[in-house]
């Protein structure tokens, strides 16, 4: 009778397991398009130097030639925009970048090198920039190496947080009888989140404008 009884109740037990509830409506199946959208994380576009750091007179070059030391020199880049290097004479040196000189004086010493890499570096480069609006010590700055305009801004104390649009930095630059601005997003610049640095040209004024308010 109890054996009886025992099999009775596993089979009673098991048809609950196996039979759903007519009173119990199954769940339907989560499908991608029932999902959550979540937004994909945004790059922010790189910021374009439109006006890389260029040479100018008065520059001091360092010229190297990993494969032939002996050719290594130290220039001034004279008045009339020119260095002289030996085997090849005078090369005009102001007016472009340091990576299109290293171009142009691989291909001049193409036929006397069995390497053909040089390097230039600015060893000194002295002029006045200034650093205006809502920065902690406004007023010029000289260097005498390239010079961004976020490292401006940072010698001239920094941001003045309570107030600076970091958005919206303006470079304000003379080119002959023209004055053109170019308005910089250092927010991204200070984040990280872009890599290509705006050089400043001699005189350049760097102003830093106050966030908008009602008030």
């Amino acid at each position: 009778m109890l054996a009886a009884g025992m099999a009775a109740l596993a089979a009673v037990t098991t048809g609950c397991q196996t039979e759903p509830s007519p009173f119990v409506t199954p769940a339907p199946a989560i499908t991608n398009t029932m999902r959550p959208l979540i937004p994909e994380a945004v790059t922010a576009p790189a910021i374009t130097n439109a006006t890389a750091f260029t040479l100018r007179e008065g520059d001091i070059l360092k010229i190297s030639f990993p494969g032939s030391p002996n050719l290594n020199n130290v220039q001034q880049i004279r008045t009339d925009g020119k260095i002289t290097l030996p085997l090849i004479g005078e090369v005009q040196a102001a007016g472009v970048t340091p990576i299109d000189l290293q171009q142009k004086l691989m291909d001049l010493y193409a036929p006397q090198l069995s390497s053909k890499e040089v390097t230039v570096e600015v060893q000194n480069s002295s002029f006045p920039v200034y650093v205006t609006g809502a920065v902690l010590r406004p007023g010029k700055i000289t260097s005498d190496h390239p010079i961004t305009a976020l490292e401006a801004i940072m010698e001239a104390g920094g941001f003045d947080y309570t107030k600076a649009n970091l958005k919206a930095v303006e470079v304000i630059r003379q080119e002959g009888d023209q004055t053109k601005n170019y308005t910089l997003n250092l927010k991204l610049a200070m984040e990280g989140k872009i890599n290509d640095p705006f050089y400043l040209k001699p005189s350049d004024i760097v102003y830093v404008p106050e966030k908008f308010s009602w008030f």
